[in-house]
């Protein structure tokens, strides 16, 4: 393979829903651009990108496939992305490194879920978009209705390049309104015969020529003039206009295939090649310290690692964008984040299952390398001349679906570990946590079906049998008012015994309190707690009552209690506690004592002080169709959410409520079955609140239940 220079590369990030034929079209452009020789196709299972076992199985995408072809002079890298909510976090990595989305549609079925989704992912972005209206040979294809849909859901910058004359059972002609010529498609796929526009679509395409040349004006000024003084553009020049309309994102073109038959992909190809961005027209990227990497040759080398696979026989490859500079094979390398030294010992670039070894790659171009030592998504490779420069990493949606998993057999819990930790380094939306608070194992990712494909993972490649279970919240406990208590430990059993006699005022702690107790004030210790709130301990001792010496063992035997908050369990937080009197025995007084009077001390107290249950809150955002409103709004206040407030986006509604973690489990599949799968949400941690009444009630039942059951 010859080595591409920026200029001669583009990136193109394929997306859309799932069934939308994304695998199929980059199928057919692999084989154009010569990567293989024969056509797989889905149902025969023997794509080159969906290869792994468990999309053989749905025959559908799960992960985002780096892919290549050549194409006249051209190279152009596609990162096929999986069409499901729950694997967005393929299509933002492929967005992060690609200069142009191509949105494949469905002719048959309109705008659908995943489009408009990832539509928001786009924009978001701030990426080119092309639209591919796809599989206009299904006898139920609708190009017109399509664009309807595109228009009334993109706007006016949806730009008609091709349209089908006989979309259907057949399909194999379109009229390119950029060239002015009729495109007909042989039956076997490939290079279309160009004529003449028949009589009966000149009045059609004229009128979408006009369109366009009006679009591709608006783009830059000298061409606006041209055309108000001339009435139109040369074929160049609308080229130029329509270039920077892309690449801007005022224009959206639209274009035609039926990828199963191969027609209408090497148009699409040369479209690729003519106007789609080059790297170095698109947005730079910056570094931590604010160093611009404009992909230029001459400079140092800089590349971003964006995704990480585990392929047979070659074991972790690492996927990465060349930013600036050059990379070689053999080359040394520094990783900034870590100040590990790495070797570059093969570059490859890879489609699929197929691979091709070469010896250099130049700025804008995406590669893969094998064996580094201590590389990891997220990471920057620098060269020697440059080993401080770091690039931002990725941001990703928070979770969205929660639960705790756990292994069948306990002897596997180790293995278990040790794979979850494996599959988040590929998957960088699958969180793990092993939470001490809550003693469980939670995991956490972008959806239900999300969660069971690792799972599938872990119990089909990996052989362990595993169980998901509701995941327990993280409660807090806290006061509301100020109460005292008095224990005394006191404990014989032969030889010296154990005596120690702590009493104490407990108080709620808020920021710029003034404490309320009559004692005076001897020290303070502020404490912020791991988990969040203030721990503020106050020595009001006077006369010697308790020897300073004891006072670190009471405080240990209070934070022990704040551990294991005296309502549920759960972390305590936002409390002062004022030590202000006491006794000691002059033989049987130590730490020990000490500590297990503070620590009941401090529980008695907790219980008279008006005791609260506090839960997590999230900001939840809702992106619903207008149609389905009324059910999500229903949905949500059945689930104690506060709504906050509500916006439109173009025919979606944004709700903004706040949710209690408690309520949000499995949100994800009950949204999508109220809306068709048509909705998506977000959620962010917002505070802790107070539980109803009623809720406290029943989490205080089942806490002693639980109690009652382990004793």
């Amino acid at each position: 393979m010859k080595v591409y220079q920026t200029n001669e590369i583009r990136n193109i990030a394929i997306l859309g829903g799932a069934k939308n034929g994304k695998t199929t079209l980059s199928e057919a452009i692999l084989f154009h651009g010569g990567v293989i020789t024969r056509r797989g196709s889905v149902d025969d299972k023997n794509t080159v990108s969906d290869y792994r076992e468990i999309e053989l199985e749905r025959q559908n995408s799960i992960y985002s496939t780096i892919l290549y072809a050549e194409h006249a002079g051209v190279k152009i890298n596609m990162i096929d992305c999986p069409g499901f909510d729950d694997f967005i976090g393929e299509v933002i990595t492929a967005l992060r490194v690609c200069d142009t989305a191509l949105m494949v549609l469905n002719a048959q079925n309109g705008v659908d879920v995943g489009a408009e989704i990832q539509w928001r992912w786009v924009k978001k972005a701030k990426k080119p978009l092309v639209f591919v209206v796809n599989q206009l040979d299904h006898d139920k294809a609708n190009f017109d209705e399509m664009v309807r849909e595109l228009k009334q859901d993109f706007g006016n910058g949806v730009t008609i390049i091709q349209y089908p004359i006989n979309a259907g059972v057949g399909f194999d002609t379109v009229i390119d309104v950029l060239q002015m010529k009729q495109l007909s498609f042989p039956s076997n796929g490939g290079t279309a015969v160009v004529s003449e526009i028949p009589e009966s679509e000149k009045a059609k395409a004229e009128e979408l020529h006009n369109t366009l040349i009006e679009n591709a004006a608006e783009n830059d000024e000298s061409l606006m003039e041209k055309f108000f003084e001339e009435g139109t553009l040369t074929e160049e020049e609308i080229k130029k206009g329509l270039h920077l309309g892309i690449l801007n994102g005022s224009t959206f073109p639209v274009l035609c295939t039926a990828a199963k038959t191969d027609q209408g992909v090497l148009s699409l190809m040369d479209f690729i090649k003519d106007n789609c961005p080059v790297p170095n027209e698109a947005a730079f990227e910056k570094t931590k310290n604010g160093k611009v990497l404009g992909f230029d040759v001459k400079e140092a080398a800089s590349a971003f690692v964006f995704k990480a696979a585990i392929e047979q026989h070659l074991g972790e490859v690492s996927f990465m964008k060349i930013y600036n500079g050059e990379f070689t094979e053999a080359m040394d390398a520094i990783n900034p984040i870590n100040g590990s030294k790495e070797r570059i010992s093969q570059l490859l670039c890879i489609a699929g299952k197929n691979r091709e070894k070469i010896e250099k790659a130049c700025a804008g171009d995406i590669v893969a390398t094998i064996k580094l030592k201590n590389v990891y998504p997220q990471h920057t490779l620098n060269s020697t001349k440059n080993p401080e420069d770091v690039i931002e990493p990725t941001v990703f949606p928070e979770p969205k679906f929660r639960t705790a998993i756990k292994a069948k057999n306990s002897s596997d819990d180790e293995k278990l570990g040790a794979i979850l930790n494996e599959l988040r380094k590929t998957d960088l939306t699958l969180l793990v946590e092993q939470s001490k608070e809550l003693k469980q194992t939670i995991v956490s990712g972008q959806g239900e079906q999300h969660l069971n494909i690792n799972r599938w993972i872990i119990e089909k490649i990996n052989k362990i049998e595993i169980e998901f279970i509701s995941p327990k919240i993280p409660y807090r406990e806290t006061i509301t008012k100020s109460a005292e208590s008095m224990y005394r430990h006191k404990k014989q059993s032969g030889g010296a015994g154990q005596f120690g006699e702590v009493h104490m005022l407990i108080e709620p702690y808020y920021e710029g309190m003034i404490p309320q107790n009559k004692y005076p004030i001897r020290g303070t210790e502020s404490y912020d707690l791991p988990w969040g709130g203030k721990l503020i301990f106050n020595n009001c001792i006077v006369g010697g009552a308790i020897d300073a010496r004891f006072m670190p063992a009471i405080l240990k035997g209070i934070m022990e209690k704040i551990e294991d908050g005296p309502l549920t369990g759960s972390y305590a937080r936002d409390i002062c506690v004022n030590i202000y009197d006491g006794k000691m025995h002059p033989v049987d007084s130590n730490e020990m004592a000490f500590k297990l009077a503070g620590r009941n001390a401090f529980k008695d107290a907790f219980k008279n002080a008006g005791p609260r249950i506090l839960e997590p809150i999230y900001d939840v955002e809702v992106f619903v169709p207008s149609e389905n409103m009324g059910s999500v709004m229903t949905d949500l206040q059945g689930r104690r959410a506060v709504v906050m407030g509500m916006d439109s986006e173009g025919n979606f509604q944004k709700i903004r409520a706040k949710v209690p973690l408690a309520e949000m489990n499995k949100y994800s599949t009950s949204l999508s079955s109220v809306t068709s799968g048509r909705a998506s949400y977000g959620m962010k941690f917002a505070e802790y609140q107070q539980v109803p009444s009623d809720v406290q009630s029943a989490l205080l039942k089942a806490y002693e239940e639980s109690q009652t059951d382990e004793d």
